[in-house]
């Protein structure tokens, strides 16, 4: 197997001259570069990945910590992580926190020993000081960590809004909001688009708080559907939880959506495949994780980014869980 000294003498060049232009550091000419490029296809080298991150101190290596790899949200934005990763040449090294502080904090501290050249981040903590001081990029994606930590987002008081609405143009009066966890920034701004979408309707309305997992999301549902029997529509923070608000409801007899109607939010790829299909408001879920790899690997590679505040726009969709009167 061919190695950098290999290279170096069929390119006729010192190994400095080829470690610079390997590592992307320091003057080549275009000569050099021409003949060492030649040179390593000739031979079939492959970098040393082990040794390079020894001299460079980073690796190829993204992390990508999420917080519940169950909920179906979290696996297709890996999927376009990964994809835009690959087609620069990173590698992603998945890390399921269960929304555990120590675990990202492991994670963290073991991957930055490891000489990962970045993270995203979609932590469902509500404090997350653990970030602060890490020594490498980050990008959060769909939440907000601080200020000064670039952010790829959807815009959730409007999305929240137009799902709502859509709601009560369906004729639904009596509205439960199935929010998310009290203090996460996405769950609070979904929660003010309820609210602004509902004020001044004669509507009646309930908000009951709701974590982003389906089994809580059940048991919450059944006693929302016991304390409010007269209840005409749900508003869920997450498709994971309209989905399962559409298990107990037909569980308890409530025909979905002639007695009940319901609207998700995320656009997860299961709400085409339960019946009837989950009327939603949809995240672009690839175009967020496109962004956000793309942002963190200009701040990897020492380029300035053009925004560090990322909206994506949300769709609402239409499907079986709503009806027109």
């Amino acid at each position: 197997m061919a190695n950098i000294k290999d290279v170096a003498k069929h390119a006729s060049v010192s190994v400095a001259t080829v470690s610079r232009f390997l590592n992307k550091k320091g003057y080549v000419s275009e000569a050099a570069k021409e003949s060492i490029e030649a040179a390593i296809a000739s031979l079939n080298y492959r970098p040393n990945q082990v040794a390079r991150s020894l001299s460079t101190k980073r690796t190829n290596l993204i992390g990508l910590i999420v917080p519940d790899i169950t909920n179906p949200f979290f696996p297709e934005l890996a999927r376009a992580v990964e994809d835009i990763a690959l087609s620069y040449g990173y590698t992603i090294v998945l890390c399921n926190s269960d929304e555990k502080a120590e675990k990202e904090e492991l994670y963290i501290n073991m991957l930055t020993q490891k000489y990962v050249a970045g993270f995203i981040v979609t932590t469902n903590l509500l404090k997350a000081p653990h970030y602060e001081d890490v020594s490498v990029p980050i990008v959060a994606l769909d939440r907000t960590i601080n200020l000064s930590i670039p952010t790829v987002t959807t815009d959730n008081v409007e999305g929240a809004r137009i799902g709502t609405a859509h709601l009560l143009a369906c004729g639904a009066k009596n509205i439960v909001c199935m929010r998310g966890p009290v203090g996460l920034g996405l769950a609070d701004d979904r929660v003010k688009g309820f609210i602004e979408a509902t004020a001044d309707k004669d509507v009646q309305t309930h908000i009951v708080e709701c974590p982003f997992s389906f089994e809580a999301s059940e048991k919450i549902a059944e006693k929302i559907l016991i304390d409010y029997p007269d209840i005409d529509g749900i508003f869920a923070s997450s498709d994971t939880s309209a989905i399962a608000a559409l298990k107990v409801a037909q569980a308890m007899g409530r025909h979905v959506p002639n007695d009940l109607q319901i609207v998700g939010f995320d656009g997860v790829q299961l709400g085409k495949m339960v019946s009837p299909g989950l009327t939603t408001v949809a995240q672009d879920i690839y175009k967020m994780g496109a962004y956000a790899t793309r942002m963190l690997i200009k701040m990897i590679e020492d380029t300035s980014l053009t925004e560090k505040n990322v909206t994506v726009s949300a769709e609402l969709i239409v499907r079986g869980t709503t009806r027109k009167d």
